[in-house]
């Protein structure tokens, strides 16, 4: 597939490339973001260049991870996410916040930007969040963007050789007033 760009009310939301390198590499410095991301720690420039030069355009030309950088009109990168390809119809996105960014809800914009492109583009049926248990900005992140949190998931995520607990929460098309791909039957009450 390829790469698109999308555009919120105050956001350019376009795949990184070589020329991102440098401000990826400077945002990825930020010691939350090496902790509860599974970024490498310590980010090298190399890892920056690979994963603006390789790991992001490899995910959208074969389908499997769509990546997307969260810009100001300025240029300014303000954050990062990606929605990996877990199963047919669901795919799983990851977020992480430039640190001078946070707090401005530009990460719960992009997020809702990405998730409404995978249901009406992709035929997501289900886009899944999951973060490491004790991580309370991605969690805000989730809450906000209308996530339900559906619980947590023992020793399901591995973070740099560490299996660590995970919350999990999912946002289906209805939650956002978009028609299913698929039907539904939720489970009786």
């Amino acid at each position: 597939m390829e790469p698109v760009t999308l555009t919120t009310p105050r956001l350019l939301l376009r795949t990184v490339g070589p020329q991102d390198a440098d401000a990826v590499y400077a945002a990825a410095q930020d010691p939350d973001i090496q902790r509860w991301t599974t970024v490498p720690s310590p980010y090298l420039p190399e890892h920056a260049r690979s994963f603006t030069r390789q790991m992001a355009p490899d995910g959208w030309a074969n389908g499997s991870m769509f990546t997307f950088g969260a810009f100001l009109p300025d240029g300014a990168l303000t954050g990062m996410l990606g929605i990996t390809m877990r199963s047919m119809g669901v795919g799983e996105i990851g977020f992480w916040a430039a640190k001078e960014h946070r707090g401005n809800g530009y990460v719960t914009e992009a997020v809702l930007a990405a998730s409404r492109w995978a249901f009406t583009r992709l035929s997501v049926g289900r886009v899944e969040w999951r973060a490491e248990v004790g991580n309370a900005a991605s969690l805000a992140v989730a809450r906000r963007a209308g996530f339900t949190i559906e619980g947590t998931l023992r020793s399901a995520v591995d973070n740099k050789g560490v299996r660590r607990d995970c919350w999990v929460g999912s946002l289906l098309p209805s939650d956002l007033g978009l028609p299913s791909t698929a039907p539904y039957v939720p489970a009786p009450s």
